[in-house]
Order: structure tokens, then C-alpha cells, then sequence
């Protein structure tokens, strides 16, 4: 049973999309019908694959924003200039279009309900996509695990999901925490990036023995891992999914 579950999930399938939802200039959310979706874990990813006229193909690989609720799954794109795939998600697909998807995939950097301990979520840019799939997650469960979401922006205007991030910060289930590295908005003191001193101010302590989830570019996971050690964190408990 096992295996035949793992080659249904590497076996590629047409999912149709059933809403597009513009979340900045260059990201929006894509929801999918998925007939006789296996379920996921919050953290996972899917591929997605484009196929030309002429044949050729392209794949790449997007995190799960959404909490596993029945068939439907949300994949949110940011726009990657020059790219072969991400353009034509962003700009061109629409409700009723097909297409072709492969997964759930990834089983290290996930978060389950019923893991003990606080949970440090840190993002950079779309890098905040499977950390809302987390919140979400945490959010369907009730769970009562403290958790804190650190999220690294260029601007305002930049931030993915910001009515539903407003909403959480004011309901004070979730404390979350904006980092500007370019333009801040009116009132907030600091532009710059993820330093010791963000670390020491805003993420949990070492001795609290959380487990930190960090995902973005290459460059900011490696520099914000490097901290988190340097802060001692125990390693074995920092996860990181990076891109680019």
C-alpha cells in the first residue's frame, strides 16, 4: 500500500483550476480541484508542468499554501522575470484551465499538529508560502503551540497574504513580525536586513527549544540558519527549504 501511494503521488495528474487570486504586482494564488487528492502535510510542494505546442516541457516545483481541506490545494507564484513557467502562472492561467500537477512531495520540512515545542517560522519574500501553509495548518488543528512568524520584505507593497496576515497579528493567535530590507512604511523605525539583533529581539530563545522553519532565496536561508546557530539554537532542530 505504501508504494503504491508513493507512485501515485509521483505520477503525474490534471487538476483544473477554480479561482486565481492576485496577491501582489508579481504573486498571485492559484486554487486547484484535485480528484482524489491524497492529502498533505503543511510544508510539502507540488510540481507543475507546462507543456508547448511543439512538445517541450517545463517543471518546477511550488509549496502548498493551503492547509489540506478535501480536494481543493492553493499554490502561490511569484513571478520570476525571464522565467519558463512562472509567467504563465501568474499572468495567463485562469479559472477552468487545466493543469498537469505531481505530488504531495518533501517530508523534512513540514509541520504536524502534534509536534511539541514553540514553532519560529522565518521568510524571506515567497519563501512565506509554506510557513502560511503551517499557519493555516496550526489554525485548523486549534493547536495551542505558541508560534511566531518572521517575514523579510523589500517593501509594503511586497508582503504575500496581508489582509490575512493584519488578521492574525490582531487576533493575537499568532505574533507576527515584518522585517523591511528597502522601504518600510510610515512609523516603523528599521529598514534592513535579518541581523543577530532581529534574532535576539524577535525570534524564540534558544532554551525554549523551538523548531524554526526557515524558506527563501539560497543567500537568506544560509545567512539566517548561520544566525540562529551562532544564537544557539540547536541545529538538528533549524529546517530550511530554499530556492533560486
Amino acid at each position: 500500500m505504501e508504494r503504491t501511494a508513493i507512485r501515485r503521488r509521483l505520477t503525474w495528474q490534471v487538476a483544473t483550476v477554480t479561482e486565481v487570486r492576485r496577491e501582489t504586482e508579481t504573486a498571485r494564488t492559484i486554487v486547484l480541484d484535485v480528484p482524489d487528492w491524497p492529502g498533505h502535510l503543511a510544508g510539502q510542494h507540488l510540481d507543475v508542468r507546462l507543456t508547448a505546442e511543439d512538445g517541450y516541457r517545463a517543471s518546477r516545483s511550488y509549496s502548498i499554501a493551503s492547509a489540506w481541506e478535501g480536494s481543493t490545494v492553493e499554490l502561490t507564484v511569484e513571478q520570476v522575470p525571464g522565467g519558463e513557467v512562472s509567467p504563465y502562472l501568474v499572468d495567463v492561467l485562469k479559472a477552468g484551465d487545466p493543469l498537469e500537477i505531481r505530488g504531495p512531495v518533501g517530508g523534512w520540512f513540514v509541520w504536524k499538529p502534534e509536534q511539541e515545542g514553540p514553532v519560529q517560522l522565518i521568510g524571506g519574500g515567497s519563501g512565506v508560502v509554506p510557513l502560511r501553509a503551517m499557519l493555516r495548518a496550526h489554525a485548523a488543528a486549534a493547536s495551542t503551540t505558541p508560534v511566531r512568524l518572521l517575514y523579510s520584505v523589500r517593501r509594503p507593497a511586497s508582503v504575500i497574504y496581508v489582509s490575512d496576515l493584519k488578521e492574525l497579528a490582531a487576533s493575537e493567535d499568532v505574533d507576527v513580525r515584518l522585517v523591511y530590507t528597502r522601504e518600510a512604511p510610515a512609523g516603523e523605525p528599521r529598514v534592513g536586513r535579518i541581523d543577530a539583533d532581529v534574532i535576539e529581539r524577535h525570534a524564540f530563545r534558544p532554551e525554549q527549544l523551538p523548531t524554526t522553519y526557515v524558506c527563501g532565496p539560497t543567500p537568506f536561508v544560509e545567512t539566517v540558519a548561520d544566525l540562529l546557530v551562532a544564537a544557539g539554537h540547536d541545529p538538528a532542530r533549524v529546517r530550511t527549504e530554499r530556492f533560486g
